[in-house]
């Protein structure tokens, strides 16, 4: 990594040699702009605003704008002239513990590694000191021309350093928070617990950037002529007025996440616990519920006897109509022997003379 600054930490009389590298990187998709007639790149050009001439950057100096908006000039000159004792030193002021510091006041965040062989053994030392007290160093340093406030931990076997904003830098809270006389129930408490304790902890290390990829998937699609897939808009549903419902879902839907759709896992039990409180709360109680789940069973019984005796009703109906048409058959089947047997008699009685019959 390429170093941005080089100087020497005073640890006391102690001085260890290091340079500043940077800790953080943007891995932003950055766009240009373009003339959307010809797809022209847009440039922007610093222009003079007495003559309207271009200048180049070697002819920009710096100046501070007066009230009354006349321009002093600033040189380089100038400043380095100044009085700036960080100008090349990370200057340790105090240490104390970690807790103490507000992370609003967190910035930049840079590494720093000992510049040489020589500064090997007390930048060793000093990282070793931190982790041992289990605290963090403020430092004062000079970057980029002007004065900065820092804070030295350690990272691994590293020496970090974040940038802070200095205290009269941050901005109070006046009129951000709600008004006073919002109240907040126990069992509000009691549900915003469960949704935290569902949604756990998280790997940082598998956070990822969706729009990021979105946006270099899109890239990528308009490179090779594709069309570009559009995302479903999301339908956020109606809006729930009411905290506990709120809540109560929140803690389903996260558990609902992190089983995966899993069956079986008992994973419901505690929403059901939370549920009967918020029920409570409502005047709902244990008593009524018990009678409610009474109820539900009494006619469930009901409805199975009443199935179990239709079932018997139509088998016996169908034994009737089986026998039925056994018996139909039956007798189809003896109608037809009895018109053969008389067909029979009638062609025998055609060809033979009937006897007469003589008296006595």
């Amino acid at each position: 990594m390429r170093s941005i600054w080089n100087g020497a930490i005073s640890f006391g009389l102690v001085s260890i040699p290091v340079k500043l590298v940077n800790a953080t990187e943007n891995h932003s998709v950055s766009f240009r702009q373009i003339h959307l007639t010809d797809g022209g790149r847009v440039r922007y050009r610093k222009v003079c605003e007495l003559d309207g001439e271009e200048v180049p950057a070697a002819e920009i100096g710096k100046a501070y704008e007066d009230a009354d908006g006349s321009m002093i000039p600033i040189t380089d000159e100038d400043l380095g002239s100044l009085p700036l004792p960080t100008a090349k030193t990370i200057e340790i002021v105090a240490f104390v513990p970690a807790d103490s510091i507000d992370p609003l006041q967190m910035d930049a965040a840079y590494y720093l590694s000992a510049n040489g062989v020589p500064a090997a053994k007390p930048y060793t030392l000093l990282r070793e000191a931190l982790k041992r007290s289990r605290k963090v160093a403020v430092a004062k340093y000079a970057l980029r021309g002007r004065e900065r406030l820092g804070m030295l931990r350690v990272v691994d076997d590293v020496i970090a350093m974040h940038g802070l904003l200095w205290p009269d830098e941050i901005r109070a809270p006046e009129g951000v928070a709600p008004d006073a006389g919002v109240k907040v129930r126990d069992a509000e408490l009691d549900l915003a617990d469960a949704l935290m304790a569902t949604l756990g902890e998280v790997d940082m290390d598998a956070l990822r950037d969706d729009y990021r990829e979105a946006v270099e998937e899109l890239v990528a699609a308009k490179i090779s002529g594709e069309v570009p897939r559009r995302a479903e808009p999301e339908d956020s549903g109606a809006k729930v007025l009411d905290l506990v419902a709120a809540l109560e879902s929140s803690v389903r839907a996260a558990k609902e996440a992190r089983a995966g759709g899993a069956e079986g896992d008992g994973g419901d039990a505690p929403v059901a616990k939370v549920t009967s409180m918020a029920d409570h709360k409502g005047g709902r109680s244990g008593s009524s519920a018990s009678g409610a789940k009474k109820s539900t069973a009494g006619p469930g019984r009901t409805t199975a006897k009443k199935t179990s005796a239709s079932r018997s009703t139509a088998k016996k109906s169908a034994a009737k109509k089986s026998a039925a048409k056994k018996s139909a058959a039956k007798k189809t089947t003896a109608k037809r022997s009895a018109a053969k047997k008389t067909t029979a008699r009638k062609r025998s009685g055609t060809k033979s003379t009937p006897r007469k019959r003589t008296s006595a």
